[in-house]
């Protein structure tokens, strides 16, 4: 019994340790939703710099968010729009970051 629960709270922080770790910068946050959103392959292997065009023109909306945009050099491709996913919006939340497709214009 007491070995079943050992192992139980072991997963669960092992789990939590993950999700952290996975979410702890920007750059890690953005490769974790790439590889989450199905392009493990561009989340490996694509740059990550900062997209000063976005930044600028919506400064205001994204201090209001804690937030700050990126840009893929190596961006993924969706089929089924047949478009490039190439600027991303991280947001901060508390000690986290979390990535989300922000569009092209």
């Amino acid at each position: 019994m007491k070995k079943e629960k050992t192992l139980t709270i072991t997963t669960i922080c092992s789990i939590i340790a993950l999700y952290i770790i996975l979410h702890i910068t920007p750059t890690v946050a953005l490769r974790t939703h790439l590889f989450m959103n199905g392009y493990p392959v561009i989340a490996f292997t694509t740059g990550i710099v900062d997209d000063e065009f976005h930044n600028r023109i919506d400064k205001q909306i994204l201090e209001s968010q804690s937030a700050k945009c990126y840009t893929l050099t190596k961006p993924a491709f969706e089929r089924a729009t047949k478009g490039q996913l190439r600027n991303y919006k991280v947001t901060k939340k508390g000690v986290l970051y979390f990535a989300e497709y922000y569009g092209e214009l």
